[in-house]
């Protein structure tokens, strides 16, 4: 086995880097258009299929149940067959389903197809996670993992411009331009299945793209990074489940999906209250602005927590950020300062979770984080329900979207506080180098 002295380290983490990051990047770019593109097709759907507010925030969230019911059973089957063939059958699956959601002719048949879109998709986001713990190291988890999840700006960046255009240009053989956006993005993901395939490889020891000494080099490393964490806990699946710590981080994602998916999927509905001559296409290139700037604070974030190996406070500040700008939107009407606080409330909430997603794998073993992300990501993923839910029942209650958001900037500052005190420990490397600060 090499030592650390005869393998270049940087060039190999960068080797290993390059070769995964773009691929599930793309991948997930694909997964939060598919999901997310229903609060574009909004603007002609709801007219079309007469939806009510209830019923739209209805649609934007009962994906989340499909997704909560599915979520550990699926990351539990990805570990029995590998990533590279289940996280295949995760895009195959919710290809054909997004693709179904242009041919919907009513709310009920929305309903039915959204909920198979959020059963298809359970599993994909732990399941990558979970995936790059089998190949970087806990120093570099927070920036690749925010590398990978710079995805979700990112595909609202593409895809406001890009699903907007489709609505106003794309109306072949009679079809509505959200019948075709739905349609024309959702064929990506079956095509990123058959890629996944043949593409991704389970483990390091599997990956021909190494040599023998950087197979060996990594491997020990992992190793190692498991060894210096003497607290981890191994657990069944049932006791992941009920684990407390678990739990309270569950909540606290629960807390911050509401915040964040309100937001998602009702911004070009805000945008569009702006003025009522703006066209789509100008709608999805406002849009661009806060997530543009969202992404890069994201990733620039991220690296301080890995600089300074800390999670904690990296986590809540955002949080802190985010109710303090989305709490403000609704005491302002100018369209300039409502963008500008949209961008630091979305700054805040994809900042977040890099460091955040970090935090189960300081006290848990790599196969029992696997379950507990999972855990957190099915159970806070409801708040993907009660967020968009919420704002759709205000709003058809006479009252502005904006009255939402202040109600879900109070919910984030629940979640920051429960996140400032919690009490995880940070082990080895990073215990000496904090000195104890992070608890």
């Amino acid at each position: 086995m090499q030592t650390n002295q005869t393998i270049n380290e940087r060039a190999l983490v960068r080797k290993i880097t390059s070769r995964i990051i773009p691929f599930v990047f793309i991948l997930y770019i694909i997964s939060y258009l598919d999901r997310a593109n229903i609060g574009y097709a909004a603007l002609q759907m709801n007219k079309e299929l007469a939806l009510s507010a209830e019923a739209f925030g209805f649609i934007s969230g009962i994906f989340f149940i499909g997704y909560f019911l599915f979520e550990v059973p699926s990351n539990v089957m990805l570990n029995k067959f590998g990533a590279r063939r289940w996280i295949a059958r995760i895009l195959l699956t919710w290809g054909i389903v997004s693709v179904g959601c242009g041919f919907v002719q009513s709310a009920t048949q929305l309903y039915v197809l959204r909920f198979l879109l959020g059963v298809a998709e359970a599993g994909f986001f732990p399941g990558i996670i979970v995936y790059l713990t089998y190949w970087f190291r806990q120093k570099e988890l927070a920036t690749t993992v925010a590398l990978f999840t710079a995805a979700i700006p990112v595909s609202y960046i593409i895809g406001a411009p890009l699903s907007t255009w489709i609505m106003d240009n794309i109306h072949w053989f009679g079809w509505s331009g959200w019948r075709w956006m739905l349609v024309l993005e959702g064929v990506p993901a079956v095509i990123g299945g058959l890629f996944c395939y043949f593409y991704l490889i389970d483990r390091p020891q599997d990956a021909k793209w190494l040599t023998d000494d950087e197979k060996a080099w990594i491997l020990n490393e992992l190793e190692n990074d498991r060894k210096a964490k003497p607290e981890a806990r191994h657990l069944s699946t049932f006791k992941t489940m009920t684990n407390p710590k678990v739990l309270y981080l569950s909540f606290i994602y629960f807390v911050y999906q509401c915040g964040s998916l309100g937001v998602g999927y009702w911004m070009p509905q805000i945008i569009k209250g702006f003025s009522s001559s703006l066209t789509h296409t100008q709608v999805g290139l406002i849009a661009m602005i806060p997530y543009l700037f969202a992404t890069i604070v994201m990733v620039m974030w991220s690296r301080s927590s890995d600089k300074r190996v800390e999670r904690r406070l990296h986590s809540a500040l955002p949080l802190a950020l985010a109710a303090a700008a989305m709490g403000t939107i609704a005491a302002v009407s100018d369209p300039y300062l409502s963008t500008l606080l949209i961008s630091l409330s979305l700054a805040g909430l994809y900042a977040f979770k890099s460091p955040f997603w970090a935090l189960p794998t300081l006290f848990l073993s790599r196969e029992t984080a696997a379950v507990s992300i999972a855990v957190i990501n099915s159970l806070g993923n409801l708040g993907g329900f009660v967020g968009p839910s919420l704002i759709g029942y205000i709003k058809g209650s006479g009252h502005s979207a904006t009255l939402g958001l202040l109600v879900l900037s109070g919910l984030l500052v629940v979640s920051f506080f429960m996140t400032v005190f919690i009490r995880i420990k940070e082990t080895g490397h990073t215990q000496d180098r904090l000195q104890g600060a992070v608890r």
